[in-house]
């Protein structure tokens, strides 16, 4: 699928220039800069016209210089993780200073309405929502202190873990119910995951979060009819309050959140000067250099 983000800057006249990076993964962290080393990242970028799909885009930033609005969403990276989410969006806003700050929950999609452009033109209509895999408390892609996941708690005292590496499960609609049967229950939840659902069949009402974008999130109503559907977007706590069966373990979301994320800003910056610095090499090497 690769490491794919459009990049939107519209002009003070209200033009609008598209961009294309692969260095998506992280591209949260290139904010942390504040709008001018931004805007210089542009050169360094293809401009080909090319938006990419909501299965394609696995984040994207857009940038209005007149109204200084500021729009991100990424699939990965320090926003998309509990632990440090708040962080992130503290430190972009105190490096941006007069601007709105904005996720956007359904990607490339309200990209292209911020532009006033038809956003089904990023709609991957062919693709159908993939079941995530349910996980066992000692599966190993829940290990470390942020294994991502998809908790779901039931209001009969159930509760599951999916892997967050496919569609959010509540893109499957009811369909969700009958697979929960044979999931490997976990009892309490207590690891930092970055989606989640609870469930209340009896009365038929479900509540859903995510930290990471997903396609069509405003439209998940239409995949539950009879269900009354609350999006939480990023309110996690709503979840813990609504289920007990969800509590992540304590984690610094002050000082040590922002000095992990900084740290891991300052990796990232490092790798992009070396892989400018390789660049720069390769072009102004010798043409036979080249080619041996």
């Amino acid at each position: 699928m690769g490491n794919r983000a459009n990049v939107i800057v519209v002009r003070e006249n209200g033009t609008h220039e598209l961009y294309r990076t692969g260095w998506a993964v992280g591209i949260d962290l290139d904010l942390l800069e504040g709008p001018t080393p931004v805007l210089a990242m542009l050169p360094d970028l293809r401009q080909d016209g090319w938006w990419l799909d909501d299965t394609q885009a696995q984040g994207g930033i857009l940038l209005d210089l007149g109204r200084k609005v500021l729009l991100f969403f990424a699939w990965e990276g320090p926003s998309t993780e509990l632990r440090h989410r708040a962080a992130v969006f503290e430190l972009i806003r105190a490096a941006w200073p007069g601007w709105e700050i904005r996720w956007l929950y359904d990607g490339p999609a309200e990209l292209r309405e911020y532009v006033g452009l038809d956003p089904d033109h990023v709609r991957c209509h062919d693709a159908d929502a993939s079941s995530a895999p349910f996980l066992a408390p000692d599966d190993e892609d829940l290990a470390g202190p942020d294994p991502g996941g998809v908790v779901i708690t039931v209001s009969t005292g159930r509760c599951h873990v999916a892997s967050d590496a496919f569609d959010h499960p509540v893109r499957e609609g009811a369909a969700l119910l009958a697979r929960l049967a044979d999931a490997p229950e976990h009892g309490r939840c207590h690891l930092h995951v970055n989606a989640g659902i609870h469930l209340d069949p009896e009365r038929r009402r479900l509540g859903w979060w995510s930290l990471y974008s997903s396609p069509r999130a405003y439209q998940v109503p239409e995949l539950w009819p009879g269900w009354t559907v609350e999006f939480w977007q990023d309110e996690w706590e709503q979840h813990v309050e609504a289920s007990g069966h969800f509590s992540p373990a304590a984690f610094d979301a002050a000082a040590g959140a922002r000095a992990a994320v900084l740290t891991e800003a300052g990796e990232r910056l490092a790798l992009r000067a070396r892989n400018r610095g390789q660049i720069t090499r390769l072009r102004s090497a010798p043409a036979r250099s080249r080619a041996e």
